[in-house]
């Protein structure tokens, strides 16, 4: 499936599921992208720019009704995404829960749809396979962003018949995360410290396991989910875990490397110790199964 011919808005589009979401539509469609850069970079859309159909605003997500933009479709990406960041300003919950409210309005005003991203990390304390329909606990204040974001959704629905999508982002690895730093993927971390001859950082033993999903097949199941109605929360993983342990055989059989991990005391006591999605509600409504396994996604990076 493919979007042609729209006017889109990609809050967060130059940060990294955005700016590769924002590579693949800029060539049939007129793109607006809202980012304040704080996880994100200009340079993710170098190749996007170059279309001369993306028109880039830096400014946070709340102020989306300022912008002259007449849009089709919106992309809300554009919230902090990273557990740490909030344990460290818990304030950025009011900023996520306020530009959520701004977005909600600006796409209820128009009659347009909404897909926006949701986290893997509802799931915390939740027994795998994880299914959308299971019965959540806050964990921390970035779960608690996400929750209030299904919610408004959800109420926007009822009250006045909005379609939006909720995205369960599962571990999200690939190109354009340089930008996130630390708040990288666990993937992106471990083959950046391994291309330096450096040792991977493993809180705990390595035996947690994590689904791992390729950027691409993320956006792929993003511009699905912007055809569907009515409001709806899908999983968007690989539907296959591995440990942190093995995914450092699988960069050091890509790198021809034999780097061992090093270990540290986990530092928080709510980690999660698998993540695994339940595909099925995906595949039957979004018709979307992702198709790049761990190893064939680690391999595009590299030979890119």
């Amino acid at each position: 499936m493919e979007l042609r011919d729209k006017k889109i808005i990609v809050t967060g589009g130059a940060g990294f599921i955005g700016s590769n979401l924002v590579e693949t539509l800029c060539t049939n469609n007129e793109i607006c992208v809202i980012d304040n850069l704080h996880t994100g970079s200009k340079h993710n859309l170098s190749f996007a720019m170059k279309s001369g159909k993306v028109k880039f605003y830096e400014t946070n997500s709340g102020n989306i009704s300022k912008i002259r933009f007449d849009a089709d479709i919106v992309y809300h990406l554009g919230m902090y995404s990273a557990s740490p960041m909030y344990r460290k300003n818990p304030n950025l919950l009011g900023n996520v829960t306020s530009e959520m409210i701004k977005v909600l309005e600006y796409i209820k005003d128009r009659n347009i749809p909404l897909v926006f991203a949701s986290t893997s990390s509802i799931y915390n304390g939740i027994k795998p396979p994880h299914r959308e329909d299971a019965r959540y606990n806050v964990s921390d204040f970035y779960t608690e962003g996400r929750i209030f974001a299904e919610r408004m959704s959800e109420l926007y629905n009822k009250l006045y018949e909005c379609d939006i999508a909720a995205m369960r982002f599962f571990s999200v690895y690939g190109w354009h995360e340089e930008a996130k730093g630390n708040y990288a993927n666990l993937v992106s971390q471990f083959l950046w410290n391994m291309q330096k001859n450096k040792r991977p950082i493993i809180y705990g033993d390595g035996t947690q396991k994590r689904d791992f999903i390729f950027v691409e097949d993320v956006v792929t199941a993003l511009i699905k989910a912007s055809k569907i109605y009515g409001f709806n929360v899908f999983n968007v993983g690989y539907g296959k875990s591995f440990t942190l342990n093995g995914l450092v055989d699988i960069l050091n059989d890509e790198l021809d490397k034999s780097i061992k991990p090093k270990y540290i005391p986990m530092p928080v006591s709510n980690y999660v110790k698998e993540t695994l999605a339940d595909p099925k509600k995906s595949e039957r409504l979004l018709k979307f199964k992702a198709k790049t396994s761990i190893y064939n996604g680690i391999h595009k990076i590299l030979n890119r």
